[in-house]
């Protein structure tokens, strides 16, 4: 029992002292926060994948709900400032951001290039994102809401689902939090 109590304040330790360097980061300002989309059941999309039509998409589980919703908390509790939400235009990216923020916009520069269908957009979208990062002025903080494919293209970084991964400019990763 004394173990398993040691090792629960290990780790409660951990995730406490991840959360401050990510505060303490974000409230520099200038960063980029890549978010892999919450909870999504399964990999990729059904083969009737419409862009336009939820139903046809891999979406948001209840948990996933949540799990957006407490992202949002997160910032809202640390008064981290943000200038922009930015999503991919693929539903479960789209009601991460709305459960998290409530407003966003969508970016195709963010969409996934996962399954064959989307693999040739890569170097456009990652041209169209580095630009766009480019241009930005560096105040407050940039939201990018996305997927895992495009978070390891951009940072060389494997994201959990909801997961928070904090960037410069140049994306090297400042350091990350999960959700979960």
């Amino acid at each position: 029992m004394k173990k398993i109590l040691i090792l629960f304040f290990i780790l409660f330790a951990f995730d406490s002292n991840a959360e401050n360097t990510v505060v303490s980061l974000l409230k520099e300002e200038g960063k980029i926060i890549f978010i892999r989309h919450s909870i999504a059941p399964g990999g990729g999309d059904p083969e009737n994948f419409s862009l336009n039509d939820c139903i046809t998409q891999r979406n948001l589980s209840k948990k996933g709900i949540e799990q957006s919703k407490q992202i949002g908390e997160f910032f809202k509790k640390n008064k981290v400032i943000i200038s922009k939400v930015l999503s991919s235009q693929w539903c479960r990216c789209k009601d991460t951001a709305f459960h998290a923020f409530g407003k966003y916009e969508e970016f195709f520069a963010l969409n996934s290039t996962f399954q064959i269908k989307f693999s040739g957009n890569s170097k456009k979208q990652a041209e169209a994102l580095k630009n766009f990062v480019k241009k930005w002025d560096g105040k407050g903080n940039i939201i990018f809401v996305t997927h895992y494919v495009i978070i390891l293209k951009h940072t060389n970084y494997a994201p959990s689902s909801g997961e928070l991964v904090i960037t410069d400019k140049n994306f090297n990763v400042l350091s990350t939090l999960r959700t979960d």
